[in-house]
């Protein structure tokens, strides 16, 4: 099982393990999108910086995305708006696209298949779901056009659209970066002392420490084993379909996402929360036999993310008493632009100790929303159900027999068959 960009894994280079103690004033730990953008803002800034991850450079969520780089996260403003008020939902509408256009001007210098494209959200009945959404888009002066008819083979299906969004090759982005950044792979972190960071085979000292490991890998203190939940998701690449007008993601728990890469329709959808049950790729391979004729599927692959309770990321001051710990999580399956401006936001939080931004991603705001009493009383749940356990906080776990691996219902981690670490937030195997 492999996406349609782990191809290019084979031309970037392997970057041995750290065999030394070293210093730098900034580590990033984590070696996704987030963790390797972080790294390239802060070396352009001319901040000494060293990037370590587990594994291979980008081996884990982000080559599982479909790398849409857009403002539009669903629909968000309306309920942004709501929440925290028109200055902050015009705040997060401006960070994301400041991102936008950081990606805009890199890819002039590192080619990486970025195509201009409208980004869409399709309803097929709640249409004043999207009447609302783009009554906060006028409120915002955000530019945007509303479809009658989307360019979809769903009957019925209407879009509000935000035109001049993007779509990319997020590897072929990274390949290029990589050369620029002082990482090493193959190096796991086994403890952070506040500045001083342990791994393997070498301690690292540093005066600011980020996290960029998807899930926290310091969860407690925190408490983002009780802010965060993680879903799985589903995505087809499908050769011989009809290309779309752009990029679309629906509304509602059993829509589907479109975009174009090439000549290959990318089909996303059948999201559920990781180690609940869930139906795997079967949504889309029906909805495919019902749409279109004599495709076939090229590259079939799955996808984690990490949800807040409030659909903002946290980024920022890890917690209230740590002074140099910062993290970058809860992108809420919109990676691509919050990676970005997690980097962003990171690299002027360390140069100049303050962002306008970092109230409204403070990871510190208050987590009192009605997903946190569901989270808690589905952990006190599997606390006490029998059977295998996730090492992270000894929650039983459960079977997923669409891909062979223990998950767990609470906080997310997934374990192979033989019972290995597949995700975080559980840093060894099944308990015994």
């Amino acid at each position: 099982m492999k996406s349609v960009w782990s191809n290019e894994y084979g031309s970037i280079p392997l970057v041995n393990e750290l065999r030394k103690d070293i210093g730098t004033e900034v580590l990033i730990i984590g070696g996704g999108l987030a963790g390797v953008l972080c790294a390239w803002q802060m070396t352009r800034k001319g901040i000494p910086c060293i990037l370590v991850e587990k594994g291979r450079i980008c081996g884990g969520n982000t080559h599982n995305t479909t790398a849409k780089i857009t403002v539009q996260h669903g629909l968000v403003y309306d309920k942004l708006i709501r929440r925290f008020g028109l200055e902050k939902a015009r705040q997060y509408y401006d960070i994301n696209d400041v991102a936008l256009k950081e990606y805009r001007r890199l890819s002039a210098a590192y080619p990486c298949d970025f195509e201009e494209q409208t980004a869409n959200v399709y309803s097929i009945e709640h249409y004043d779901k999207l009447e609302k959404e783009a009554a906060a888009y006028h409120k915002l002066s955000i530019p945007h056009v509303y479809k009658e008819q989307a360019g979809l083979p769903i009957h019925g299906a209407a879009a509000v659209g935000i035109p001049v969004q993007a779509q990319f090759h997020p590897l072929k982005l990274v390949k290029g970066l990589l050369p620029e950044i002082s990482y090493y792979e193959n190096t796991c972190v086994t403890e952070i002392e506040e500045n001083k960071v342990r791994t393997v085979n070498g301690t690292i000292m540093a005066e600011h420490i980020i996290l960029a490991t998807h899930y926290p890998m310091v969860n407690i203190p925190g408490l983002y084993f009780m802010k965060l939940i993680q879903q799985r998701s589903y995505v087809l690449a499908l050769e011989g379909a009809e290309a779309v007008d752009g990029m679309y993601i629906g509304e509602g728990d059993h829509s589907f996402s479109f975009r174009n890469y090439g000549d290959l329709l990318l089909l996303g959808g059948g999201g559920h929360k990781t180690g609940k049950a869930g139906s795997g790729w079967q949504p889309l391979k029906d909805f495919a036999k019902t749409h279109y004729r004599d495709v076939k599927e090229r590259y079939i692959w799955a996808a984690q993310d990490c949800m807040s309770l409030d659909q903002v990321p946290y980024i920022g001051k890890h917690r209230k008493r740590s002074s140099n710990l910062y993290v970058a999580t809860g992108f809420n399956k919109w990676g691509m632009t919050g990676s970005m401006a997690s980097a962003l936001m990171l690299t002027e939080l360390i140069t100049s100790g303050s962002s306008c931004y970092e109230d409204l991603f403070s990871p510190q705001r208050s987590i009192m929303r009605p997903q946190l009493a569901a989270n808690l009383a589905s952990a006190v749940r599997h606390l006490i159900t029998p059977g295998k356990r996730c090492a992270h906080m000894g929650c039983s776990l459960t079977w997923n027999q669409y891909e062979n691996s223990w998950d767990c219902p609470c906080h997310g981690s997934r374990f192979s068959s033989d019972g290995v670490v597949l995700d975080n937030p559980a840093k060894r195997g099944i308990l015994k």
